[in-house]
């Protein structure tokens, strides 16, 4: 028994020296070439490339980050508008109407608005833009001043302006008047005497806004005149400044004259009637 034992070990370990270690390699299993990701914006989010309007992606998260992957800048240029307030109007419309991830900006020196946000969403908010952006209606006003003796008219007088819808007009007629208001010492010259120029004749300060029927005019308008006799004023003769002045808002219709007030003229007895008609100008 001990003989064998010992034997049957070392037939083994000869057996093994004998025959050359052989090592079978198994091949790995392929990998599988890696698909290509959904695309992907740096907040790490993922949203559905194949749905390109944003607005249709499965919820708000991939909404946002859809825009601002696709996201294009376009610059508007404001046509008809020549003032900011008006500029600023479109501004605050678009970002109350449209989707508020979009970036919008007022370039006033260029009147034009520069807007990011994704190209179905541009092309809806230049379109809403063209639907503001249009020229102001153009008006001819013809106001009438009669002259009154009591019942008898004695004159008329007629001045007319052409004013923009939502636009400040004014016009005047008349002469400048000098009137001293100081003396300067000279050390050369002596006194010297100062003077300042008031605006003597007809003032019309006037505001048209369109509404709906019509327009609404907000108007100041002032006649002024010298009267014969001037006052003396530490031996300096002051003219003595005559002036009848109206002002208020109306309510104008195409084609209908309204009169806006009337006026008695001091020192005197007269009285001015003021009328206004509004018509369209092609």
């Amino acid at each position: 028994m001990k003989i064998h034992r010992l034997i049957f070990p070392a037939l083994l370990g000869a057996a093994f020296a004998a025959s050359p270690l052989t090592v079978v390699a198994q091949d790995k299993p392929a990998e599988t070439a890696p698909q290509a990701p959904a695309a992907e914006h740096r907040s790490g989010r993922v949203f559905d490339p194949a749905i390109t309007d944003c607005r249709k992606q499965p919820n708000r998260s991939y909404e946002i980050d859809c825009t601002q992957a696709l996201m294009q800048t376009r610059t508007i240029y404001l046509a008809n508008e020549t003032q900011q307030s008006d500029a600023n109007e479109i501004l605050i419309a678009i970002r109350n109407m449209f989707d508020p991830s979009m970036k919008i900006y007022l370039i006033a020196s260029k009147n034009a608005l520069s807007i990011t946000t994704y190209p179905a969403e541009l092309d809806r908010i230049q379109a809403f833009i063209k639907t503001l952006d249009i020229p102001r209606p153009t008006y001819r006003l013809t106001f009438t001043l009669t002259d009154f003796d009591g019942d008898k008219r004695i004159g008329t007088q007629h001045f007319n302006m052409e004013v923009v819808s939502g636009q400040r007009t004014t016009f005047k007629q008349g002469s400048k008047i000098p009137v001293a208001t100081g003396t300067m010492q000279d050390s050369k010259n002596g006194a010297a005497t100062q003077f300042t120029y008031l605006d003597v004749g007809m003032s019309f300060d006037v505001t048209l806004s369109d509404i709906a029927g019509g327009a609404r005019l907000d108007s100041k308008i002032e006649q002024s005149s010298v009267a014969p006799e001037p006052v003396s004023i530490l031996g300096v003769n002051e003219p003595i400044i005559r002036q009848s002045v109206i002002q208020g808002a109306s309510f104008l219709t195409l084609g209908k004259p309204v009169i806006l007030g009337s006026a008695d003229i001091a020192g005197s007895t007269h009285h001015l009637d003021i009328t206004v008609l509004m018509e369209p100008i092609r």
